[in-house]
């Protein structure tokens, strides 16, 4: 178990939220010097009108992880609408960073240069991983609701996945605002409501419970995603890295546990017990790994 599970690298995928910026500079100063994550993602991927808020401070940032011996990762939009989105994907392109591609249409762009697939791309079969590592991908972060036997398959010989392991599961994306409606403002002239909740705003069921998150257009799991139980079946599978996303929490920890789990140096419950005693915006759930709703959470049995 031990040596399979050290082939796993840590990838920390980029913030969700609209932190303020004093927040998301402070995030990536501690993730540089702390954390031990291999590849940081990071840029805008929800909202591009938050994005020129961080333009100031994202190259001192990414300097700051380079220098941590971080490998960066920028990260594009998962839902361009405008020819102004495109075109600043395309210069991103231009400038030659190694790019996270979100959406099929940032793959067009890098036109074979070599990239990452971030998991708002659709990758759901063999045939499908094969023909974006044809067209440049060098790897390929699956999406969070696929169950461990299709990963299996997935996975298989190619060296070049990675899984979404830990955070609330992106599940869908909308041109329309949901944040700004919940608060009766318009979508463009939405005071940047979404900065009032740093891990998604809840949404509940008529019952009151809670059941998703709503993080402006995107549509997130309530539950946090939790992958502890399946990380040496995943190394077994052929998986190489674990992807971590940001939540407010304490994310050097997170990336710590995960570490020593991939290492064998503490067991799942282990792990479970340490992520559960964070201050988390939802209950711990591996549902989707095991082929399951989303929302089921880990101690539910099959």
């Amino acid at each position: 178990m031990n040596a399979l599970a050290k082939r796993l690298s840590l990838t920390l995928g980029p913030v969700l939220f609209n932190w303020p910026v004093d927040r998301w500079v402070d995030f990536y100063k501690r993730v540089a010097d702390e954390a031990p994550v291999d590849r940081v993602c990071l840029g805008e991927v929800v909202c591009s009108k938050r994005q020129p808020f961080r333009d100031d401070v994202i190259l001192e940032t990414v300097d700051r992880l380079e220098r941590g011996g971080k490998e960066v990762v920028y990260s594009t939009l998962a839902l361009p609408t405008t020819k102004r989105e495109v075109r600043a994907i395309g210069e991103m392109v231009e400038a030659g960073y190694l790019i996270e591609a979100n959406d099929i249409s940032t793959v067009q762009l890098l036109d074979g240069r070599p990239h990452v697939i971030g998991p708002f791309v659709n990758i759901y079969s063999e045939d499908a991983l094969a023909q974006h590592l044809a067209l440049g991908a060098t790897r390929v972060c699956l999406p969070p609701e696929l169950p461990l036997r299709s990963i299996r398959l997935i996975a298989a010989g190619n060296g070049a996945v990675e899984v979404f392991a830990f955070g609330r599961a992106p599940l869908a994306l909308s041109a329309r605002c949901y944040h700004a409606r919940a608060h009766g403002v318009a979508k463009d002239a939405c005071q940047f409501v979404c900065e009032r909740d740093i891990d998604g705003m809840d949404v509940l069921t008529i019952d009151d419970k809670p059941f998703f998150a709503v993080n402006g257009v995107q549509t997130l799991g309530h539950v946090v995603t939790a992958v502890t139980r399946e990380v040496a079946a995943l190394a077994e599978a052929g998986v190489v890295a674990l992807r971590l996303s940001p939540q407010s929490c304490d994310m050097v920890k997170v990336a710590k546990v995960f570490r020593d789990l991939a290492d064998a140096h503490v067991t799942p419950e282990e792990a479970n017990d340490a992520l559960s005693s964070l201050p988390l915006p939802g209950p711990l759930s591996d549902g989707f790994l095991r082929g399951l709703p989303g929302a089921r959470l880990l101690d539910e049995v099959d």
